[in-house]
């Protein structure tokens, strides 16, 4: 969605002509930005890295965690798939909202939920929301389609994936 939207939109009861739109594209792009880099930590499986990115008590889909309790949350997937990749396919910013659609792919190399690597690749849908509070992570709604994840590497030699 284009910035200019988001600002025009959120800022109906201003006054075109004050700074409201200028603030709110600020916002935006501080918004983005922080987030593209958390992805990235997020891509390169920097644990530590994506810890920083929270506060210092985050509520995962409404369980309160620590930040290094979060991010240990993804050693087992990473171990399962080490290229497991996150793109994002759409990025909406309202407010203090982070909403994200990801087409997540990785490479089965290790044991997953107790099925031993496969090599298959996998391809799923994720979408997650977030909720910011003074520039990090202080909420995540988060669903991954995982079992779609385990269709595909259980699939048997030949058929096609789900």
């Amino acid at each position: 969605m284009d910035p200019h939207t988001v600002c025009a939109s959120a800022c109906r009861h201003v006054d075109p002509d004050t700074k409201c739109e200028n603030a709110l594209l600020n916002k935006y792009d501080e918004y983005r930005s922080l987030y593209l880099s958390y992805l990235e930590r997020c891509n390169e499986h920097d644990f530590d890295g994506m810890a920083s990115f929270y506060t210092p008590t985050i509520k995962i889909n409404d369980l309160p965690m620590n930040p290094k309790a979060v991010a240990a949350q993804f050693a087992p997937v990473t171990a399962a798939f080490p290229d497991w990749h996150w793109e994002a396919r759409s990025i909406a910013i309202d407010g203090e909202l982070i909403a994200v659609h990801f087409e997540v792919t990785g490479t089965h190399l290790g044991s997953f939920r107790g099925i031993s690597a496969t090599g298959r690749r996998v391809r799923i849908k994720q979408f997650t929301f977030y909720r910011l509070e003074d520039g990090k992570i202080a909420e995540v709604w988060d669903h991954a389609d995982m079992d779609k994840a385990l269709r595909q590497i259980e699939a048997s030699e030949g058929s096609a994936p789900t």
